[in-house]
């Protein structure tokens, strides 16, 4: 999951006072809950193209807001990356940028899970470089590709929208992208399945008369609160071309094959003041509310459920579904939890203790709400666990009698496998437990899970096609997902998710023994080396014995540096243009 933007002004002669890149800037923070791991801004003008972008949060990688006056141009992209299975190397901050053909930019939000066939043909027939892990820059040159088929000097719409539809026979997987061709426009598409979010929006320049601004986001909040109205969702499989000074051009580019948006941005990642697909998120949270609470009836003992004292969410994306909870419940709500604001999301912290630890640091608890009574907690969702636990802790710590926790989706059993990096499958909580094994597992006395019929039927009832019809992308909760798969790809991903998850706690290891809070396991880690279990885990190699050859492990990591595909770097900068995140603040 990440954030994506475009936009172009419709005053594209005064270079002086036309800076997109400056809404962009705004937009970024209005979509930064999409990905807090890296971001970047590229803008066009007078041909070419102007990028900022590394790995942080918008405020570090724009110094604040000053690098914005470094980026000219009347159209630009906005991204925002959510780390998921694979490096996160600060050369694979987006937009990616090629020169060839046309000078051609693109943000990325979603997952190709044909990208090895992918690459495989770019380095064989179409003959060109990927200088990253991304799938994104391989989509880039996908496209990139196809357009240079045309042979052309210059390019029109048509040549845009034919060579698309080439594109996506080629890929498979879940998208949606804005792209930018240095000096003639923006585009954004959608994969066929609509399983990653689009929406435009338009509105009337505010420097020259008659002239409309346009742009595409991931969220419509960002797009409101910068004065852009009349939104249009982009349809599956659908394009949209707006050429500089001139209105958009829609066009379907491949076959709509399904309408299913990812459930998951409904239940967690979308903003609460956002629509998607004409679905609004608050109104879907407060619908799974009103079904959780007829589950928590059904599944509980009556007299528990008589006992039950108060209803407590886990901020912020629970809060509105506790209050429909507590509405049918006719039990008092409490947010008894306090949320300090500026700490990560846990379940994307690289290693479990950390993950832990950013529990304790992000919440905190009002010890009264809790003391001697039976509280119910309502979560949007568990992932592995690990977060769960440790609130249920901080919950008997501050005094409750009882703890029971309600989750607004269902147990998740199965990987993501469409650009959000949950878990893998043997670190999910409800791998092989039902609710009670679970119960046991984070310390609590009962949980409970919403069905995924009441899952989809709360955002479905909503939606404005045939709410009957209408369906989602719910692979990680039945392992049953909207597009075909691959036998091998979960292995795949595995691998991919396990060399990533080595590389982040080694890096995490090293910090620690920089500062001096390393532990054991840290200083294991450092000196042996690091190799992922059976089970997923990241752990000193050869359990705490030497490599073989001497004591520090230098061995071993030749071996890895000599066996390696490309070496082994703390980071990589991107090579193709002047990044100006790289420069120091002045």
């Amino acid at each position: 999951m990440c954030g994506i933007l475009g936009l172009i002004l419709g005053d594209i002669h005064d270079l002086t006072s036309t800076f997109a890149a400056a809404d962009l800037h705004d937009a970024l923070y209005y979509l930064q809950h999409r990905g807090q791991d890296a971001c970047g801004i590229a803008t066009s003008a007078g041909g070419r193209i102007y990028q900022c972008k590394g790995n942080g949060m918008a405020a570090k990688v724009f110094h604040d807001g000053s690098r914005v006056q470094d980026l000219p141009g009347f159209m630009g992209l906005g991204h925002l990356r959510y780390p998921t299975a694979g490096s996160s190397a600060s050369a694979e901050a987006q937009p990616f940028y090629v020169n060839s053909p046309y000078g051609i930019t693109l943000a990325h939000n979603g997952n190709l899970i044909n990208a090895d066939e992918l690459r495989k043909y770019l380095d064989v027939e179409a003959h060109r470089h990927v200088n990253t892990d991304s799938d994104s820059e391989v989509m880039l040159n996908i496209f990139a590709s196809e357009l240079n088929e045309t042979g052309k000097r210059r390019i029109d719409e048509e040549d845009i929208f034919n060579s698309l539809q080439r594109m996506y026979e080629r890929c498979k997987g879940a998208w949606a992208c804005t792209a930018m061709i240095a000096g003639f426009g923006i585009l954004g598409f959608r994969d066929c399945y609509g399983i990653r979010p689009l929406i435009l929006g338009s509105r009337p320049s505010g420097t020259m008369e008659g002239a409309v601004d346009y742009m595409m986001a991931s969220e419509s909040i960002a797009l409101r609160q910068l004065g852009f109205e009349n939104f249009v969702d982009i349809l599956p499989g659908q394009a949209v071309f707006i050429e500089k000074g001139k209105n958009p051009v829609f066009r379907q580019v491949a076959t709509q094959l399904a309408y299913s948006p990812d459930i998951f941005e409904y239940v967690y990642f979308a903003r609460p003041d956002t629509i998607i697909d004409g679905i609004s998120v608050h109104r879907s949270r407060l619908n799974m509310g009103y079904r959780l609470a007829d589950k928590i009836v059904e599944l509980l003992d009556p007299e528990l459920v008589r006992t039950i004292d108060v209803v407590i969410p886990l901020p912020e994306t629970a809060n509105t579904s506790a209050a429909t909870v507590a509405e049918r419940l006719k039990i008092p709500i409490s947010h008894a939890f306090v949320k300090n604001r500026y700490v990560f999301r846990t379940f994307i912290m690289p290693g479990q203790s950390a993950r832990q630890k950013s529990v304790r640091r992000k919440l905190s608890t009002i010890d009264t709400e809790f003391a001697g009574r039976t509280v119910l907690l309502i979560d949007d969702s568990i992932v592995r666990g690990t977060t769960s636990r440790e609130i249920v802790s901080m919950a008997r710590e501050a005094g409750a009698k009882k703890v029971i926790v309600a989750s607004c989706s269902p147990p998740i059993t199965h990987p993501h496998i469409y650009g959000i990096d949950l878990a893998s499958p043997h670190e999910l909580v409800a791998h092989n437990r039902d609710r009670f094994g679970i119960a046991k597992h984070i310390g609590a006395d009962e949980v409970v899970f919403q069905s995924l019929d009441d899952l989809k039927a709360a955002c479905a009832v909503l939606s404005p096609r045939d709410p009957k019809a209408q369906e989602f992308e719910v692979g990680v909760f039945c392992g049953k997902y909207v597009t075909p798969v691959r036998d091998d790809y979960f292995d795949h991903l595995e691998r991919i998710r396990g060399e990533s998850r080595k590389q982040k706690v080694l890096e995490s290891a090293k910090e620690a023994v920089l500062h001096g809070l390393a532990g054991e396991q840290e200083l294991e880690l450092i000196k042996h080396g690091a190799v992922v279990d059976a089970s997923g885990r990241v752990v000193p190699e050869t359990n705490g014995k030497p490599s073989i050859g001497d004591a520090k492990g230098h061995t071993r990591r030749k071996r890895e540096r000599e066996e390696a595909e490309s070496p082994s770097v703390r980071d990589r900068k991107d090579i193709s243009l002047h990044n100006w995140a790289d420069e120091p603040r002045e």
